[in-house]
């Protein structure tokens, strides 16, 4: 009997995800249920619309822990449409022998690219300059306007110096940058032409600091008053990580007095920032709304991967790519 196999929830649609389901049976195998709503379901209707499924696929916006895991005794696989997995709760679902399936590697290139966006955009005032002339206070040529910061001979700062980060690192080779990252050895850093630093170095030697770090509790408010403290006055501090990594209140401080120069953040703490958070009225903070992986290519991947994974979950095979 068609249909017969289960039910199935996904959180969002995403692009050529009805391919992706057909591809690998799923629409005729299983019950699935698409949300159509705006934005996420809420907890409340994520949790009602997960009952008696065997699967679920996820966004990073939707909240999993033990206590929802016990309330759909019937989940063999959680799927997540990302790489990061933090809002998941692993260990339970690992203590409840429920696959976590994630999607690395497929979005790396989109968010190196984005990242060196921000960097970008940070050290020559792209944005202030497009709303300069957009409010029509573009008087011609000036030889003072809007000065802003040479990548070539600038050094970089990556921490998290995995897929994405080694990613950046080969990207700013490109533009005549030096590399520091913190946590990799020595035959690492001698085959990437990267320079292996501890953290204090990381934050004081770098003209352009971009964090990578997967959100942890040990990573967690990282970027606080004190790191901030140790950076370059004219540093600018790009965030492609999760926006827990830094301390909001302590970035305010750091942009509002001077004490680091600019900011460049895809992701935030609160997300979505309201519009009248502090950070969003700084002419030296650029925010933009969680775009990382944000191109047709990549974000296709990530569903064809994220569809795979759900896939074999349920059907009992070995997932792809396992975050658990």
């Amino acid at each position: 009997m068609a249909n017969d196999g289960g039910k199935l929830f996904i959180t969002r649609r995403t692009i050529s995800l009805d391919e992706a389901l057909a591809q690998h049976g799923l629409m005729a195998a299983f019950q699935v249920e698409i949300w159509e709503g705006e934005g996420a379901p809420s907890p409340a209707t994520l949790l009602e619309k997960a009952q008696g499924c065997v699967g679920i696929l996820t966004q990073v916006v939707d909240p999993i822990d033990a206590a929802f895991m016990d309330a759909v005794p019937t989940l063999r696989v959680i799927s997540q449409c990302a790489v990061g997995v933090n809002n998941i709760d692993l260990a339970a679902a690992r203590e409840r022998g429920i696959a976590v399936g994630h999607t690395p590697g497929v979005l790396t290139d989109a968010t190196a690219d984005m990242t060196f966006a921000l960097l970008l955009a940070a050290a020559r005032h792209v944005v202030a300059g497009a709303d300069l002339v957009r409010a029509g206070g573009w008087r011609g040529w000036e030889p003072m306007l809007l000065l802003g910061k040479a990548l070539q001979g600038a050094t970089l700062g990556i921490l998290g110096y995995g897929r994405i980060g080694q990613t950046v690192a080969r990207r700013a080779k490109g533009f005549d940058m030096r590399v520091l990252a913190h946590r990799l050895s020595p035959e690492r850093a001698a085959q990437d032409g990267v320079t292996a630093v501890d953290f204090e170095a990381l934050l004081r030697e770098s003209d352009f600091l971009s964090l990578h770090v997967p959100l942890r509790p040990e990573t967690h408010h990282l970027i606080d008053a004190a790191a901030l403290a140790l950076m370059k006055r004219d540093a600018a501090l790009i965030n492609m990580a999760r926006g827990e990594v830094v301390d909001p209140q302590a970035l305010y401080k750091a942009l509002h007095t001077g004490q680091i120069g600019m900011a460049a953040l895809d992701v935030t703490e609160p997300e979505p920032i309201p519009a009248d958070h502090p950070l969003v009225g700084l002419p030296n903070c650029l925010i933009v709304p969680h775009l990382g992986s944000a191109t047709v290519q990549a974000r296709r991947a990530m569903t064809q991967l994220a569809v795979a994974n759900l896939a074999a979950g349920v059907r009992g095979e070995p997932l792809p790519h396992r975050a658990n």
